[in-house]
């Protein structure tokens, strides 16, 4: 059989010199900027949103219950102020409906977090960056362990991925994840993957990739660097965060999760003196406006330290997912395969549940939350991540058209990711080897799709996004499957 790469419709190609500027100038050309201009990434989204039913939120609705949110917050701040007999004058904080976070909330729709030529992200990418905190607390996660904190089974110690919502003055909020590993760390092999550290950095590439592949279905995510005395301390009213804080013996500001099993200062992560890098995720509308689903992925590991689940000793598991309501009709199946995809790709393991809007029913997109595990070992490729796949050997057209697009050198997925990154203020965000096995894991990818078509045929294995999962040639374009 040809070569997968032989049967995929042929892109138009840039040219590969440089590109000469107004002043005549040679500068290397940008990669990203013709990713994004290509016609996969250009072309009108199907289905065409067609009215509110297509969007997330009622905006109206949504801008009251914003509104009644700031008023109560107003009245709880100038209460706990008083009590601490603070006489300085502060107004009171106003919602102002161009606000970023707020926008992005009402772009929400059953196409994605956001749309690809969304000016929005980009100033809520600057706004979580720049904009002051005024409240710090923990995650309802962490507050979850405050009361069933059992070190006694196997969980990771709770300081190893402490996490804290932060507040900004214009009233959105982002989950920061603190820096807990350095970029050339690998995770040991010896480390099972529900252990593992949590990297923000990991946080801030998944944001990206996501977006390179034009899934849309990570929260904006963004690096920064917090002071964490100004910031954090100076600005919570959670009297146990502000007991964790302490001074350590090189002088720096540092503060742990507590719990009644685990309050040991090893675990602590510290400033330097205050400054301390983390990622700022968007927070996704409140469930009280756009309830979520929460359902366990069907390739779900075991989390003890021998067991296996069906998926890992029988090859044909696949057969019995596809029998099973929801993976026996619609895009739920596939959209779980662009996941696993995506984990493949960033080598996250941990990935238990899957989260949905409800508003968009069963073929609604999967939102790929808590991307943290990833890009912990370069030098190793997980394929059983990629057991999705493998044994069900189906894939979205779009998803493969855009994978086989990255694998071309014009498009490069190291390249754009390179490039993507570079925007963010802590860069670099990956080291060289984590952005070389993008490429490596692309084609291990794109091998499994290429023996799944042998075995199976095309029409069977490259499905339309639709619900009737048969292939297509692309208008105007090559049979995929020639």
């Amino acid at each position: 059989p040809a070569p997968l790469s032989a049967a995929a419709p042929n892109f138009s190609r840039a040219e590969s010199r440089a590109e000469q500027d107004g002043a005549g100038r040679g500068r290397p050309r940008s990669k990203l900027r013709a990713l994004f201009a290509h016609p996969l990434y250009s072309a009108p989204e199907e289905p065409p949103l067609l009215g509110p039913d297509d969007l997330l939120l009622a905006g109206q609705e949504a801008l009251r219950y914003y509104r009644r949110k700031v008023a109560r917050w107003n009245r709880r701040h100038k209460i706990y102020r008083e009590q601490l007999n603070l006489t300085s004058q502060e107004p009171p904080l106003q919602l102002q409906f161009d606000a970023s976070w707020i926008q992005f909330h009402l772009g929400i729709s059953r196409q994605g977090l956001y749309s690809r030529s969304s000016p929005v992200v980009s100033r809520l990418l600057h706004d979580m960056r720049h904009l002051p905190s005024i409240s710090a607390d923990y995650s309802q996660d962490e507050k979850a362990l405050l009361g069933a904190c059992d070190c006694t089974q196997i969980v990771k110690p709770s300081g190893v991925h402490l996490k804290l919502v932060l507040r900004f003055s214009d009233f959105g909020k982002a989950m920061f994840k603190p820096m807990r590993q350095q970029r050339d760390e690998e995770t040991p092999a010896d480390f099972f993957y529900f252990i593992d550290f949590q990297r923000h950095n990991a946080e801030i590439a998944a944001f990206h990739l996501d977006r390179i592949l034009d899934f849309r279905r990570v929260p904006p995510t963004v690096g920064r660097l917090v002071n964490v005395t100004k910031e954090i301390l100076e600005v919570t009213k959670n009297e146990i965060l502000q007991s964790v804080f302490f001074v350590s013996p090189a002088s720096n500001v540092c503060f742990f999760a507590k719990c009644p099993y685990m309050c040991k200062t090893e675990y602590a992560v510290c400033g330097n003196p205050h400054l301390l890098e983390g990622s700022l995720a968007a927070f996704l509308p409140s469930l009280n406006l756009a309830p979520r689903l929460s359902v366990p992925n069907p390739w779900i590991r075991s989390y003890s330290l021998a067991g296996k689940e069906e998926w890992e000793v029988n090859p044909l598991y696949c057969d019995t997912v596809k029998q099973i309501y929801p993976y026996n009709s619609g895009n739920r199946l596939l959209n779980i395969i662009d996941m696993a995809i995506f984990d493949f790709l960033i080598g996250n393991m941990d990935r238990h549940h899957y989260e949905m809007f409800t508003k968009f029913g069963d073929d609604g997109f999967l939102i790929h939350l808590d991307n943290a595990r990833g890009f912990g070992r370069h030098s190793h490729d997980e394929i059983s991540i990629l057991a999705p796949l493998s044994q069900c050997c189906m894939i979205k057209k779009k998803t493969l058209l855009h994978l086989q697009l990255l694998a071309q050198a014009d498009y490069r997925l190291s390249d754009v990711m390179r490039e993507s990154l570079l925007g963010d203020q802590l860069s670099p965000v990956l080291t060289e080897p984590h952005l070389l096995a993008l490429d490596r894991r692309l084609q291990i990818v794109l091998g499994t799709v290429r023996r799944c078509i042998e075995v199976r045929g095309g029409q069977s294995v490259i499905a339309d996004d639709g619900p009737a999962r048969q292939s297509a040639p692309y208008p105007g374009q090559a049979n995929l499957t020639s």
